[in-house]
């Protein structure tokens, strides 16, 4: 178990601290580039949405089900599965929209309102950081819970997560440099904010250890697949329709189901 638990922790830790590699890009390219903007998410989508569909549901329904009873169990997945919307959508309801990580903005965006010496540069990226920070303590618990009870999956997870942590390092990070010119500042904001993912884990750990069971992964998975169905209908395709064509969004999407549906079968 303690192997088990180590594993889970280090790709929740490299899913987190992926906001970094939106630091980084942000600092290397002058314009976002759109098109790969568009498809990154759409993928993301795609993986997010085929494992909570098709994997964690149907893990969290026959775990329940069998420990349950068939009634109470479908009845406990639907609920847990609505429970983990729920929870995003009222973290969403607390975070001011143009704070919000789901809220995404272009390097272009960012540079107009630096050249305007936006006064409020520094505190829209400091509090993008901490919305962000928000946000991944229940991914860190989705993504820590998955691979605890199944690598393969865990894996799965935290690649769809770690791609679409990128694009909010660099909402945290372009405004903090245009407002203090520091860049090692910037990243550090950037950076901070995504070990909320193995915090989160941490917490999730620390809470939920003494009473794991076949019902309580069960309830997890559920919950869990309600969070990234949400997150991907909430924040990724209607970014990846914003920012790019509707093919190319709707060809990531299917990329990223096709991709996970043979790495499923592959890493089993």
């Amino acid at each position: 178990m303690n192997g088990d638990v180590a594993f889970a922790f280090l790709l929740t830790t490299l899913a987190g601290l992926s906001t970094g590699v939106g630091s980084a890009i942000a600092f290397i390219a002058r314009r976002t580039n759109k098109r790969l903007l568009c498809l990154s998410l759409g993928f993301s989508a795609g993986v997010m949405i085929y494992v909570s569909m098709i994997e964690l549901l149907g893990a969290a329904r026959e775990s329940l089900t069998t420990e349950l009873g068939t009634a109470a169990g479908n009845w406990a997945s639907i609920i847990s599965f609505f429970g983990g919307m729920l929870v995003v959508a009222g973290i969403d309801r607390l975070v001011p929209s143009y704070e919000n990580p789901h809220e995404l903005h272009m390097l272009e965006e960012m540079s107009d309102e630096a050249r305007e010496k936006n006064p409020r540069l520094m505190r829209m990226g400091v509090l993008s950081a901490i919305a962000i920070a928000v946000h991944n303590l229940p991914e860190g618990m989705a993504t820590f819970a998955a691979a605890l009870k199944d690598p393969a999956l865990g894996i799965s997870i935290a690649i769809a997560i770690a791609i679409h942590n990128i694009p909010e390092g660099i909402a945290v990070s372009v405004p903090i440099f245009y407002a203090t010119g520091d860049r090692k500042k910037a990243f550090a904001w950037s950076f901070l904010s995504g070990l909320a993912e193995p915090a989160g884990a941490v917490i999730g750990y620390l809470i939920l250890a003494p009473f794991l069971s076949e019902t309580v992964f069960g309830i997890l998975f559920a919950s869990v697949a309600g969070i990234m169905v949400f997150i991907s209908f909430d924040e990724l395709l209607p970014a990846a329709e914003e920012y790019g064509e509707h093919h190319i969004a709707l060809y990531g999407l299917l990329a990223g189901m096709a991709i996970m549906a043979v790495s499923l079968v592959l890493l089993q």
